[in-house]
């Protein structure tokens, strides 16, 4: 009898137990095997089943812990494997990758490691199926490290090992070694696999590498990968690596594009500053009777974001659970709440956290602290920042966020002796702040810059270029805003600090490493400040080049002295 549904497994079960069959192994092997792992199944079912069987066999208990890993339940696959070791059953090598997944699933490190000695202990180290399970685990865990002392100690490295480091390593934030490792591949003879090619693209596109992204574009071409995740991971690519048109060329080759696809296009000409274009594709999408999810939303909110659209903002907002069933999020209330901020309605802004069914967390309210100081009102900036002292107090230990933004606002109106005091707060915390770096991509390889900065080989070109775009730029009107240095230092200091910001070493290094009428592009890890904009303009002009900078807000594509952010990000 051929089971496709759960009514039949459990009638077939039936028949199994009136004939006397209902504790044979071998006649409940397939029924047992429908209820655990078949989508149309049922894990109860197929745990009464197990537990009726008075010695499952090694099939038995792997297929049930398998099926828990797979489960939204993963730690009952670990209570299981207790169980296994309590009745004496000694777990084979088929057991321990799914025990390791569950441990992945759950984060659960300190776990994965004992499960890793009792490997060692099994004579197990070397079997390349549980050396891949290791290596998704400790990945899964953030421990990238421990992954890659497994794969280094790999006698043979199949496809799987080498992705499943590779996208451990984008997961990690290591996308420059990830790239590099899979030059290493490539050296290895290795062939890639549609995931391989997910998890270069996923790197790529966060540091920017769009020739090596191009390179991979063709491998997809090459080998037919069909796969919509793929095309899904190609249009992620070229939109961070500012190629906007490259990505709409890929979605529209998608013969059947799925609501990721969909949400990724129209997030990545939200980014560039193409509004219009981000809402009209939405509501084709909706036209098309494609559902969109919690993300596709952020992205519509953050396209309205961009471009000023408070009445759109709200619109999209509210229909969120009333058109398509999905309740926002404190990420669609912080969109709205910056957006209002932003756009300077800051009174709109401070109503709407007030208003909102979910608490407000430390992002939401610095956004609106910081607009305040942008457009001015230090009344209301000040009445907000008394009343959430604890934001920088009760801040997640990682987040450095909320004092930074603290101490910036007391320099910016010269309180030095308040900004010394969230400094001291920090060190008390062990907390630092985040520093800027610039990411560019010259003849395949990735160089990163940071604020000051000497490391690089070609450090005394770059600054002696440095010092020529300064005086290029003096001569063609530029004035430094020293304001934006938040430093108790004198002008003159504050001006050589802006002067070796990390994305203008970045830009003079493209200016003695690349063509004349070659674009600049860099990604830099925070927002940009309004003198490196004005400059960033300048240099443009000056030196008739298209600079293009991803920074933490959007793209900025500079041409000609203009920016396409319109000069508001």
């Amino acid at each position: 009898m051929e089971i496709s549904t759960i009514t039949q497994a459990m009638q077939l079960h039936a028949q199994l137990i009136k004939t006397g069959h209902g504790k044979n192994t071998l006649s409940l092997s397939k029924l047992f095997n429908f209820t655990a792992l078949s989508y149309s199944g049922n894990l109860s079912y197929a745990r009464a089943i197990f537990d009726s069987i008075p010695c499952p066999n090694s099939y038995f208990w792997n297929t049930m812990i398998r099926a828990y890993s797979k489960s939204t339940e993963p730690e009952h696959a670990l209570q299981l494997f207790l169980t296994m070791q309590h009745k004496d059953h000694k777990p084979d090598k088929f057991t321990y990758p799914f025990i390791l997944k569950s441990c992945g699933c759950l984060r659960k490190t300190h776990e994965g490691k004992q499960f890793h000695a009792l490997i060692y202990k099994s004579g197990l180290e070397f079997d390349r199926f549980i050396q891949n399970s290791l290596i998704h685990m400790y990945c899964d865990c953030g421990e990238s490290n421990a992954a890659a002392r497994v794969f280094e100690k790999m006698l043979e490295k199949d496809v799987v090992s080498w992705t499943s480091i590779i996208d451990g390593y984008v997961d990690d934030n290591r996308s420059t070694e990830a790239l590099q490792l899979f030059g290493k591949m490539e050296k290895e003879g290795i062939e890639p696999n549609d995931a391989t090619v997910v998890s270069v693209l996923r790197a790529c596109a966060d540091v920017g590498a769009l020739d090596t992204g191009r390179k991979i574009h063709q491998i997809v071409e090459e080998k037919n990968f069909g796969k919509v995740n793929v095309s899904t991971a190609l249009i992620d690519m070229y939109s961070k690596c500012g190629c906007i048109d490259s990505a709409r060329k890929v979605f529209e080759k998608i013969e059947q594009k799925d609501v990721f696809a969909w949400t990724t296009m129209i997030s990545g000409l939200a980014s560039h500053g193409k509004s219009k274009e981000a809402i009209d594709l939405f509501e084709t999408m909706v036209e098309m009777h494609v559902k969109p999810d919690v993300r596709t939303i952020t992205a519509v909110l953050s396209a309205c974001k961009n471009a000023g659209w408070v009445r759109e903002g709200y619109s999209y907002l509210n229909k969120m659970e009333k058109r398509f069933g999905l309740r926002p999020t404190i990420q669609h209330y912080g969109c709205m709440v910056d957006l209002l901020a932003r756009a300077g309605y800051l009174k709109e802004a401070e109503q709407l956290i007030k208003r909102m069914p979910i608490e407000a967390d430390s992002v939401v309210w610095r956004n609106l602290i910081w607009a305040c100081k942008v457009h001015g009102d230090k009344d209301r900036s000040d009445r907000l920042m008394n009343q959430h002292q604890h934001l920088q107090m009760d801040f997640k230990i990682k987040d450095s966020g909320t004092c930074v933004l603290f101490g910036n606002i007391y320099a910016s109106t010269g309180e030095w002796s308040e900004k010394a005091k969230v400094r001291q707060l920090m060190n008390k915390k062990g907390l630092t702040k985040p520093k800027g770096s610039s990411k560019i991509e010259t003849k395949g390889t990735i160089h990163e810059f940071v604020a000051g900065a000497t490391s690089h080989p070609d450090a005394k070109k770059i600054y002696e270029k440095l010092d020529e775009i300064t005086e290029d730029l003096i001569l063609a009107g530029y004035q430094p805003k020293v304001s934006e240095v938040m430093l108790d230092i004198e002008d003159e200091e504050k001006a050589l600090q802006l002067h070796h910001h990390s994305e203008r070493i970045a830009v003079a290094f493209a200016l003695i490493s690349t063509n004349k009428d070659a674009r600049i592009q860099i990604v830099k890890n925070l927002r940009s400040c309004e003198d490196c904009h004005n400059v960033m303009k300048l240099i443009s002009k000056v030196y008739e080049r298209e600079i293009v900078i991803r920074d933490r807000i959007r793209f900025h594509h500079f041409k000609n002295g203009n920016c396409s952010c319109g000069d508001y990000w």
